[in-house]
């Protein structure tokens, strides 16, 4: 055969972590007539890869599903050759959809050799022999992986069945799969230890275009606090995978589809296909009176051989995931997502997304109130309308989303103790759940069969790579991160007062650096953006002033923040935002620093002139709470300050001050218009980062943000700032 390449492209290579490297690798596969290799780059005439494997059909490729790799999920696949388990080759994905392309080349080419194999006039039948199909299951992309040795001592016991098998490891014996039907032709295991049978379905409802289906309960027993289970049915304009990816996902994006999300959080890694989470829920049933929900479950997934993607949960106990303060633990019975492929119309794809639930929502009232049982239950189930709203109002899906990495709550814990520490007294922490934002996204790493090749590589027409570089900004990161947790922050305040509970008013706080998107690590060749995690400075206070005009140079104030850190030997940055009117107002923030690391992007921007600062400082602004109009003027992308508006810098011995002047663009005077008038309803986020341009600069790290809330022009104070000296 001559050789041809089947496939080929840019995949992360995922192997087991060195000491003092945590960061993506990034290989060049090919697949190559038979063999399947990987280079360092794309490769050119005679290059030697860095490892090869010859496909043949004793090859299986295992699907090990989702994992947590240096702060990325990715979909991990493994190839190797049964007579050889120890030699394989571990490659993963940011997408589904490029790790099923993979799969299903490299099972092409399995399947081409395996008829290459039919000797002595043998006739073979082309059959996929499907783990769990003696019991009756449908096989699916994640059946039980103990079963593989004893599917491959049968290979020679059929000679007339060729396989190529996915392994993965099946659904917990506890969660309940009901997208499988209960008949005479199949025989399920849990059938006898459920209480009722799910095969029935009455219509009781058509709501948002949705069908809502209630059981048909078999039998007479059923608690008086579980509602039946309850599945809508609706029709969605995308592919499976981005549904599944979307479904799959708790960060921000599942505000814009899922009303009755409010927070979730990783409890546990089990493996690909199986974790641990917690979840609250945001039901809107006389919040005055009853308290809000929260959940702790298993939550079990796998792709059948149809394409279709399964998705179930089931509550569950954790060490790590004890009952919070303030909330009452609901139980889910059985629930979860069932993603089915529809013949596309008029050229675009069609899924149907079933979306079933059966939960006890728990608390003394439940049991006598079916219509708050009833409300929340359609509350949760109407998200199958959030998903198809969501596809429809969305123009370009071009690039595959990635799944986000969820927030581990046991690391989380660890993190808010740590907090509580530099807070000191002047600070108040919130609940240990309200912390876990905080957490650090890298805390989950696995350690798989490593081919002892660990320098990260991206292509080379995109940057060049500088190893020891990267390394040393692993090293700074660290350093950045150790000064902050040693910058005692009692001794510094302003006249705006820090307060972290909800609802306060006249208030800041640190806005969690989770909800705002920065670039990734890979941004310079896949153009991706990861939640941007801790802050790399401290906003030690908030100063909010007056004057008659307008105030520059603040950071020479006797008293203020930045003076009380240069007395310290510590560094500041100063934010001034001027906002302009018959009176000037100023608001300053503090971001403080043990030190300037030598050579990190932070010391470039502190330290390099205005033409270089104006093209890297962005500001990232949100609206969390406000009318419609405001949050639509101020938006939330992100923006170069210094490209948009007058930016002045003042170099000080111990802090560098940025005056932004908003009154200097009419645009964005127009939309300071809108906000001063309703400036005492509104929540503003702000996130103050330095854009990173270079593989050795990514990812992007926050400076720092703030929350302020609710804010008097009345608790301005006036600035009272020294004239300058004269010459």
């Amino acid at each position: 055969m001559s050789s041809k390449v089947v496939y080929e492209g840019w995949m992360v290579r995922y192997g087991r972590r060195k000491i003092g490297r945590s960061f993506i690798h990034m290989r060049y596969f090919v697949l190559e007539s038979r063999l399947l290799a990987y280079y360092k780059k794309k490769p050119q005439d005679n290059q030697v890869p860095i490892k090869t494997m010859l496909i043949d059909g004793n090859c299986r490729v295992e699907d090990r599903g989702l994992k947590t790799h240096h702060g990325h999920m990715v979909y991990v696949l493994s190839v190797y050759n049964k007579k050889e388990k120890y030699h394989r080759i571990t490659m993963a994905a940011f997408n589904i959809q490029e790790a099923l392309l993979w799969k299903e080349k490299i099972e092409l080419v399995i399947d081409m050799h395996q008829g290459s194999q039919v000797s002595n006039g043998n006739k073979f039948v082309s059959f996929e022999y499907k783990s769990g199909m003696d019991n009756g299951r449908t096989a699916s992309s994640s059946d039980h992986e103990s079963q593989i040795s004893a599917q491959e001592d049968d290979d020679d016991a059929h000679p007339n069945l060729l396989r190529r098998t996915t392994i993965g490891n099946g659904p917990p014996d506890s969660v309940f799969d009901w997208t499988r039907e209960i008949g005479s032709d199949f025989s399920n295991q849990n059938a006898n230890s459920q209480a009722f049978s799910r095969k029935y379905w009455r219509l009781v409802q058509c709501q948002n275009g949705l069908r809502i289906f209630e059981e048909l309960v078999e039998v007479d027993y059923l608690p008086r606090s579980y509602s039946r289970a309850m599945k809508a049915v609706g029709v969605v304009e995308a592919t499976c995978e981005e549904i599944f990816e979307l479904v799959m996902s708790m960060d921000g994006t599942r505000f814009e589809w899922d009303c009755s999300f409010q927070y979730g959080s990783l409890v546990e890694e089990v493996d690909g296909h199986t974790a641990i989470l917690y979840h609250r829920l945001q039901l809107d049933w006389f919040p005055m009176f009853v308290w809000p929900r929260d959940l702790c479950y298993v939550r079990y997934w796998r792709r059948n051989d149809d394409g279709n993607y399964v998705v179930l949960f089931r509550s569950r106990e954790h060490e790590n995931c004890g009952p919070q303060p303030g909330y009452v633990r609901a139980h889910i019975e059985s629930g979860g997502f069932n993603i089915s492929p529809l013949k596309p119309r008029n050229g675009r794809p069609r899924t149907q997304v079933q979306h079933l639930m059966q939960i006890d929502l728990k608390g003394w009232g439940v049991g006598y109130l079916s219509s708050f049982q009833q409300h929340c239950l359609l509350q949760m189930l109407n998200s199958v309308a959030g998903l198809r709203e969501w596809f429809a109002q969305t123009d370009e899906r071009t690039a595959p989303p990635r799944i986000p990495v969820m927030v581990n709550m046991a690391s989380a814990t660890v993190s808010s103790q740590k907090s509580l520490k530099v807070q000191g007294s002047s600070v108040h922490a919130s609940s240990s759940i309200d912390q876990m934002n905080a957490a650090n996204r890298n805390s989950v790493m696995l350690d798989e069969y490593s081919d002892e090749d660990e320098e990260y590589q991206i292509p080379e027409c995109e940057q060049e790579v500088y190893p020891n570089e990267q390394e040393n900004d692993i090293k700074r990161a660290a350093l950045e991160e150790e000064s902050i947790d040693r910058i005692d922050l009692s001794s510094f305040s302003g006249n705006i007062r820090y307060d972290d509970r909800d609802g306060s008013r006249d208030c800041w706080r640190i806005s969690d650096g989770n909800n705002f998107r920065v670039r990734s690590k890979t941004f310079c060749f896949d153009k991706t953006k990861i939640p941007a995690g801790k802050h790399l400075m401290d906003l030690v206070a908030v100063d909010w002033l007056k004057d008659t005009k307008r105030m520059d140079h603040v950071a020479r104030r006797q008293g203020c923040a930045a003076q009380v850190a240069s007395e310290k030997g510590l560094f500041s940055i100063v934010m001034n935002v001027q906002v302009p009117g018959s009176t000037h107002y100023s608001m300053i923030f503090y971001f403080v620093t043990k030190e300037l690391i030598p050579g990190s992007l932070l010391q470039r921007f502190v330290d390099g002139d205005d033409e270089f600062r104006n093209s890297r400082l962005k500001l990232i602004p949100s609206v969390p709470k406000g009318s419609w109009i405001v949050r639509q003027s101020v938006g939330s992308n992100p923006c170069l300050l210094g490209k948009a508006v007058d930016c002045n810098y003042i170099r000080g011995p111990k802090y560098l001050e940025v005056d932004v002047d908003i009154g200097s663009s009419t645009v964005a005077n127009g939309v300071l218009g809108l906000v001063i008038g309703v400036i005492t309803t509104l929540v503003v986020d702000m996130a103050f980062l330095i854009q990173a341009n270079t593989t050795e600069e990514l990812p992007e790290r926050l400076l720092g943000a703030v929350r302020v809330s609710h804010i008097q022009l009345s608790s301005a104070v006036p600035a009272n700032l020294d004239p300058y000296p004269s010459d």
